[in-house]
């Protein structure tokens, strides 16, 4: 899910002392298997577990036995979402650079700027606000804590800028909830409707046509709001194709007032599988749309297949809304000997094997372990980048030097279990044959 095997460093923090649950981003707990130790203040080492990582936001949770922790009284720090306000005085405790405890300072400047754009084919954040200061922080200082003068933690530290001191904090809203859902031993539910939308400031909505008498009651309903959310565009396949547009303004959710994703996400969450009706306008015309509520879950992967050395994994909403494709097919996140070997790129999105549809990792598996190794066999793909190019590739299965495996994530203790394919069929097209001369 656009990560990449690698070693990093980065900070965490304890909000559960009783449970031994730590947060940190989510490009520290990583979508996908991970070995993590935890380097206490006084210098103990205790092995994680990862728990659990948001699908789009950037934080994730680690957990560790608190009975492991043989010397240091183990503190918890408290979150105070509601706490964030522009002009408060902040702290951010962590490993900038890897430096262990560097403490920066800053003052927060903005509680509704965009999330942050690290490129496109990488994890990228979105469907949030994002909170601003000056306060330089670097690599090794993700998952600090932002800390106010009352010693609580109102934000996340998740990237800055490289060229200038801007550092960027994820609000703790959806952190909060999360939390209390692992707490009580619930699922922490997410819902979508697999759109992006971007904040918009009221002088933008008018030019998109939003009517006078919308704004005016808005306004008076929530004098604090600066502006409304707007569609920016709409994955094809997904509960808002052909019903959302790029240029929407949504001015409300089941008949409430919407002005900011916080309000947002708090129905979609609660509301998978269910109905919601947004209000919007178009073009100055208001309009009521009844959309489902998508698991955002079920397009973030869980599980994947090793063979020939290689990774797959199905196509993640990650990389699908990077280049405004459904989210159907397989994705080879890794090359290994045998994709690399029949010049298959990584990133590469399996549709085929020998003529036969592959939607699925358990159809795909299907599909090869009936071929022996040492056999050759056809696989039809597209780059993310040229979906409507299709690319016929001819591979040599090798399972004489790299297993076959099915491998499912497990939340309850952050293993990856896998388990080994049937064994390859014998070889028919084995036969000696003679060379002719020309």
């Amino acid at each position: 899910d656009t990560e990449t095997a690698r070693p990093s460093v980065a900070t965490g923090f304890i909000v559960d002392k009783e449970r031994g649950i730590i947060l940190t981003n989510r490009h520290v707990v990583q979508p996908g298997p991970v070995v993590a130790e935890a380097h206490l203040q006084d210098n103990e080492e205790i092995p994680l577990q990862s728990i659990y990582r948001d699908p789009v936001h950037d934080f994730g949770f680690f957990r560790f036995d608190p009975k492991s922790v043989r010397f240091m009284d183990v503190v918890e720090l408290p979150l105070a979402p509601d706490a964030a306000r522009v002009g408060a005085e902040i702290r951010l405790v962590g490993n900038d650079s890897g430096e262990k405890i560097s403490i920066l300072d800053g003052t927060l400047a903005r509680l509704d700027r965009p999330a942050p754009a690290y490129g496109r084919g990488r994890y990228n954040d979105f469907n949030t606000f994002y909170y601003q200061a000056a306060s330089g922080s670097s690599g090794g200082s993700s998952g600090s804590p932002v800390v106010d003068v009352e010693g609580q933690v109102i934000a996340l530290n998740a990237g800055s800028k490289r060229r200038a001191a801007s550092s960027f904090f994820l609000p703790l809203h959806r952190v909060v909830r999360a939390l209390e859902k692992i707490q009580a031993g619930q699922e922490v539910t997410r819902g979508t409707l697999q759109a992006t939308l971007v904040h918009t400031t009221f002088d933008e909505v008018q030019r998109l046509g939003l009517q006078d008498a919308t704004e005016a009651r808005i306004r008076k309903e929530a004098p604090s709001a600066t502006g409304l959310l707007t569609v920016r565009d709409v994955l094809p396949g997904g509960p808002a194709d052909g019903r959302l547009a790029p240029g929407d303004v949504v001015t409300a959710i089941n008949g409430v007032i919407l002005t900011g994703f916080p309000e947002l996400e708090a129905v979609l969450d609660e509301a998978v599988g269910a109905e919601v009706e947004l209000g919007i306008e178009r073009g100055g015309r208001a309009m009521q749309i009844t959309l489902t509520v998508a698991d955002l879950h079920s397009v973030t992967p869980s599980d994947y297949l090793e063979v020939g050395g290689g990774i797959v994994h199905p196509l993640s909403y990650q990389m699908a809304r990077h280049y405004a494709i459904a989210v159907q097919g397989l994705m080879v996140a890794s090359q290994g000997y045998m994709f690399h070997q029949g010049g298959v790129p990584r990133n590469a999105v399996l549709v085929e094997v020998n003529g036969a549809p592959v939607g699925t990792l358990e159809s795909l598996e299907a599909a090869l372990v009936k071929i022996p190794d040492g056999d050759d066999f056809t696989v039809r793909y597209f780059l993310p980048q040229q979906s409507r190019r299709p690319v016929l590739g001819t591979l040599t299965m090798d399972r004489r030097w790299y297993p076959m495996r099915h491998c499912q994530r497990n939340d309850d203790d952050g293993s990856w279990p896998c388990e080994q394919s049937g064994p390859a069929p014998n070889s028919t097209s084995s036969v000696p044959r003679a060379a002719t001369p020309f």
